[in-house]
């Protein structure tokens, strides 16, 4: 019996892609293993879903998942996690800057034992200089207060034996941040280096915006040195002020007692606002996602699987 591969494929306005996307995984598609593709229409707002159906009636192979609205890649995702059913999953972008290319390597060192084959950037394509530059900031970050060995210049792009599928689907929380989580299942990894590819139809929906929020949920997902480092930071400011303190002390008892110092008292109170106002924040967004767990509410929802309602 011939062994199973999904690829699982999160879309959003993706369809001046597609169909390039369908000749290029065709391509790669032998007669060695069953086929399963499945397409995550992620609240598109083109005409992504019309393309996706046309490619599941010409392909049995094609198979795509509507949800009702947009949720994001990260959730995407998971709602892939759960429909896909092959003995390993590759997870790709639509927009051809994951090469298709790539895939037999990683079957074949899937075949050889590893259950986790993930794919390195020889480049970061066209990314602007400051983009590139904030980028490997989040990631030597991450990397310093983090537990785990999240790698840098490694994305979504991957092979996953269904062990760790089956793991990911029991990761049910809703704030995501999914590279983290490839690195915190841990099992057997082994990597692949390979040329991203310049987008050749539409354009990206990652914002500048939208990478620093998840930057700042990968942060919070997986350290709490935001924490750590308020209470460092009050530490320090207590310590300061208790020398401050002992200093103005000596200085009465030995000088006098003057009305100077109006200034100094302003960038202190000023400062110590800002420390406690910081501290507040750095404790909310943990506090808020707490907020957000407690609902628990499905972490997606589902329109249409291959043109049928979920009921």
């Amino acid at each position: 019996m011939k062994k199973k591969i999904s690829i699982l494929i999160p879309c959003y306005n993706e369809a001046q892609s597609l169909p390039l996307l369908y000749d290029s995984l065709v391509s790669i598609m032998t007669d060695d293993y069953d086929w399963e593709v499945l397409l995550i229409d992620d609240g598109s707002k083109d005409n992504s879903v019309f393309i996706m159906e046309g490619l599941h009636n010409k392909d049995e192979r094609f198979s795509y998942l509507e949800l009702s609205r947009n949720f994001g890649k990260e959730k995407a995702m998971l709602a892939g996690f759960d429909y896909v059913t092959g003995d390993c999953t590759i997870i790709m972008d639509a927009d051809l800057q994951h090469p298709s290319e790539a895939i037999p390597q990683m079957i074949k060192l899937w075949e050889e034992g590893y259950e986790d084959v993930y794919g390195k950037r020889k480049n970061r394509g066209n990314e602007s200089y400051l983009r590139r530059k904030f980028s490997l900031l989040f990631y030597y970050l991450l990397q310093k207060t983090a537990k785990y060995d999240v790698l840098p210049n490694v994305g979504d792009f991957r092979l996953l034996d269904k062990i760790c599928i089956k793991t990911l689907r029991n990761i049910r929380e809703s704030e995501r941040y999914t590279k983290g989580m490839f690195a915190w299942i841990g099992f057997k990894k082994i990597g692949i280096e390979f040329e991203t590819k310049e987008r050749t139809k539409g354009k990206s929906s990652w914002s500048f915006r939208k990478l620093f929020g998840l930057a700042i949920e990968g942060l919070l997902s997986f350290t709490t040195a935001p924490l750590r480092l308020s209470t460092v930071l009050g530490a320090i400011v207590s310590l300061s002020a208790f020398i401050y303190l002992i200093y103005v002390l000596i200085k009465t008892l030995i000088i006098g007692n003057d009305v100077a110092g109006f200034p100094t008292m302003v960038i202190l109170i000023l400062f110590l606002g800002g420390v406690q106002l910081l501290s507040l924040g750095i404790i909310g967004e943990y506090v808020g996602r707490i907020f957000i767990e407690s609902k628990k509410r499905p972490t997606y929802v589902v329109r249409k699987y291959n043109g049928k309602k979920e009921c």
